[in-house]
């Protein structure tokens, strides 16, 4: 590509060699007269490039000196903040990550294709999980199963039937510790840990982590991402983890199915957790989803990974 054409000057270069510009009490000459009909400069065009500079200098020394008492202020300090910094604490929910972090995470695709997500959290166990798969391998469906490690070095026979039935399998850390707080490298040796355990079994890792919760400090989010992870929300809650009725469920579920939605759902709990409730509510679920043409999809197949 040729150099783009150099603007054409028509005046002369100026000449300052053999002049001295002198400046007392207000007056401006050159010694050498010759030099304004070259540079073009007269007394009063001088006077007015010194008043401009001079101006110049007089707003930046004041805009140095405000700054340096506004810093001076700051250094004295106020109380420490007991639980630490608002950006190193702020407990960030799932709306929030989508508007700070939209880049990685997931929570509903854009479009009218007709597709839904399920997904199901804090398995396996060897009371509700093995129930929630009777139900989707007599629909014919897969699911997306987000799974605590020390779970899954628990109830192996569970999770090698979820290997082979073919669902997605991403990560919940490895004991589900509250993630809307700063973890430091905890929450790198968690999710290590449970990649380490679901090697085992052949799983390569999806990188799609949900946090426990669905909360997630900010500098945790940018940690997980460094590591390669996308964040894997919903849209949809059912609210399950309430030990509520099928009824319940549904009504949480059904009203808000729209194109591109992941539904969150559990398949193990806590202790004394009932989710009896949800799992009655999956084939309803899952036939109200055909009936209205929707096809149900793992999250890596609603939202593949770009290259």
């Amino acid at each position: 590509m040729d150099p783009p054409e150099r603007k054409q000057y028509s005046q002369e270069r100026p000449c300052i060699t053999s002049s001295v510009l002198y400046i007392d009490s207000g007056n401006i000459s050159h010694h050498n007269p010759g030099v304004k009909s070259r540079m073009g400069i007269t007394s009063d065009t001088a006077r007015k490039r010194i008043a401009y500079i001079t101006i110049a200098l007089v707003i930046l020394s004041l805009a140095y000196l405000a700054g340096q008492g506004f810093r001076s202020r700051r250094q004295v300090a106020p109380p420490d903040l007991a639980g630490g910094l608002e950006r190193d604490n702020r407990q960030l929910g799932e709306a929030d990550l989508e508007r700070l972090f939209p880049d990685i995470v997931l929570r509903a695709k854009k479009g009218d294709e007709k597709l839904i997500a399920l997904t199901f959290d804090d398995g396996p166990d060897d009371v509700y999980t093995p129930a929630v798969l009777d139900v989707l391998q007599q629909k014919q469906v897969r699911a997306t199963f987000f799974l605590i490690g020390n779970r899954v070095e628990k109830y192996p026979e569970v999770t090698r039937r979820i290997v082979e039935e073919g669902h997605l399998i991403g990560n919940h850390t490895y004991t589900h510790p509250n993630t809307g707080k700063p973890l430091g490298e905890q929450l790198r040796t968690e999710l290590e840990r449970t990649e380490a355990a679901l090697a085992a079994f052949g799983v390569s890792p999806s990188y799609l982590f949900r946090p426990p919760y669905g909360a997630l400090t900010a500098p945790a989010a940018l940690e997980v991402a460094n590591m390669g992870y996308r964040l894997a929300l919903w849209s949809v809650d059912s609210l399950d983890w309430r030990g509520l009725t099928k009824e319940e469920v549904l009504n949480n579920v059904l009203p808000h199915i729209a194109p591109g939605r992941v539904i969150l759902q559990h398949s193990a709990g806590g202790p004394g957790e009932d989710l009896s409730g949800s799992v009655l509510a999956l084939p309803e679920i899952i036939d109200h989803l055909k009936q209205q043409g929707y096809t149900v999809v793992t999250m890596d197949e609603m939202f593949p990974a770009s290259n």
